[in-house]
């Protein structure tokens, strides 16, 4: 969904309203509510403009004088349409907020590759909600689109985008620990893309579409600390040079301690509905393709989880061995992350040492002591219970590594069932296909380090120690690295200093060292 409302540019109704007249003067207390956060200069060259509007203020937004500005940079250029959303005063001290444009324009910049070009349009774009000064935030509201396009072109690719109509969800609440809590539900329809590539210098060119009807988006989020956010943001544009930031370091670190945790978890899903790739070597597609990702805000013990799924899986068959083909997963659940993370200790850390006095205002070793710090923490790299299937085929892992030294440790549990199905399949390609003939083996050495479980599938427990040890299912398999001690020095070979005239010296300079 292509946004229009930028939050920054509803802060001017984080002061209550509680009712109150619509008139010149409380356009003006907008207009300086609102410069707080995006700062005056905007308002000096029009790029918005708050006036009254019947019974609620108008925000118009004109980028040309922005791009006039900055039309003095060549290397970036933009025209995007003008528009305006209307802000309404209630009873209860909330704000209703409303907008009806179709935004369009373009960009042009200079990225590594080169000159780009990107042109967007939406149509139909429609937005209404409820906003709540003390959340700081929509305590609710809804968003509707009738479709969008958007093309981009540079020097070695070329990308053109259309999505259907699409819709959008956000709710809101006062959380129980400080902050808010929130839910956003997202919807697009006829989602399309098609990509060029033509590079002559690698010899790459090839073309791809990709396809989905449904495209979904679903985000929730606790304790998402709005107003110290706010409060540091405003901070951050009044205090416009390095003076002023020497001057007020200490309510500086006081924000942004403030504004700690940031949030206490925020997780995320994207998803696609029967995605399609096609490509020149054939199409590619899922009934349902979904990533997500979770974290934690900033804690003593902070995680992160991220997550791959994917069902219904085909791949076209021309670009794999003949014999590989009844092997491929249909179905993958991949789950993976990390747990003992420290990010607390590392932020408040980062914001005590911080010193503008000085340039740069962190120490040139700084890095590496946060570094250490972490390790020393003993962070987890989790792998989640996943699952790779084929039709009586499964592939069951999960596992975690942690990092006690320099060197890690890990341990994983794989049980698969059917795997005699792979060894099947194997031992009946390897006599016609050489490439199988070289799995066979290595497939039935695997299987004798597997231990019988009481459901028929097989077991594999793999362990790894920080001393080079692998081990599987309790029987060593690498044995631990060897020692490297210090080397002696071969006595013939060692040399002494010369500390004599010469003659008269066991040697002279340089002499050897007699046994």
């Amino acid at each position: 969904m292509k946004r229009v409302l930028p939050l920054v540019l509803l802060l001017a109704c984080s002061a209550p309203a509680f009712g109150q007249a619509v008139d010149r003067q409380g356009a003006k207390q907008l207009s300086d509510d609102l410069a707080h956060y995006i700062g005056k200069k905007l308002f000096d060259i029009g790029f918005v403009k708050i006036s009254v509007d019947g019974d609620a203020y108008k925000l118009a937004f004109d980028f040309k004088p922005v791009t006039d500005l900055m039309a003095k940079q060549q290397a970036f250029k933009f025209d995007v349409t003008p528009y305006f959303i209307l802000v309404k005063p209630r009873q209860d001290g909330h704000w209703d907020v409303s907008a009806d444009v179709s935004p369009k324009g373009s960009i042009d910049f200079v990225g590594p590759e080169g000159a780009q070009h990107i042109d967007f349009s939406v149509s139909d774009n429609k937005f209404t909600g409820v906003y709540d000064p003390d959340l700081a935030a929509f305590a609710s509201a809804t968003g509707s689109m009738a479709g969008m396009t958007m093309t981009t072109r540079e020097p070695k690719q070329q990308a053109d985008v259309t999505v259907g109509a699409g819709t959008a969800v956000i709710v809101s609440t006062k959380s129980a620990n400080g902050g808010i809590d929130f839910t956003v539900m997202e919807k697009i329809t006829n989602f399309a893309e098609t990509i060029k590539v033509n590079d002559p210098k690698s010899g790459l060119s090839f073309p791809a579409a990709v396809k989905a009807p449904e495209l979904s988006v679903d985000a929730s989020g606790k304790g998402l600390r709005t107003k110290p956010l706010l409060d540091l943001l405003a901070f951050i544009v009044a205090t416009d040079d390095a003076a002023k930031f020497k001057a007020d370091e200490a309510e500086f670190k006081s924000l942004l301690t403030a504004a700690l945790p940031l949030w206490e978890r925020i997780d995320g899903t994207y998803g696609f509905k029967d995605f399609v790739v096609e490509s020149p070597v054939g199409k590619f597609g899922a009934t349902q393709l979904n990533t997500a990702v979770g974290m934690d805000g900033i804690a003593k013990d902070s995680k992160i989880n991220y997550a791959f799924k994917v069902s219904g899986l085909t791949i076209p068959q021309q670009v794999l061995p003949s014999w590989s083909v009844a092997l491929l997963p249909t179905d993958i659940d991949l789950n993976f992350g990390g747990t003992n993370i420290d990010l607390d200790s590392m932020a408040k850390k980062t914001i005590e040492t911080l010193d503008f006095s000085k340039d740069p205002p962190l120490p040139a070793d700084f890095g590496n002591q946060i570094f250490a710090d972490f390790l020393a923490k003993t962070p987890k790299a989790i792998l989640g219970h996943s699952t790779i299937k084929n039709g009586n085929i499964e592939i069951a892992m999960e596992g975690e590594m942690t990092f006690p030294g320099k060197k890690p440790e890990a341990s994983m549990t794989i049980d698969v069932a059917g795997y005699d199905k792979i060894v099947e399949a194997l031992q009946t390609a390897a006599k016609t296909e050489p490439e199988a003939a070289q799995y066979f083996p290595f497939a039935l050495a695997v299987k004798g380090f597997g231990k019988a479980l009481p459901d028929g599938r097989l077991e594999w427990v793999v362990n790894a120690k920080a001393d080079g040890s692998v081990t599987v299912n309790g029987a060593m398999l690498k044995p631990a690295d060897a020692v490297q001690d210090n080397p002696v020095m071969d006595p013939s070979e060692a040399t002494v200093p010369d500390h004599g005239s010469g003659e008269n010296d066991s040697g002279g300079a340089g002499a050897k060292l007699k046994p």
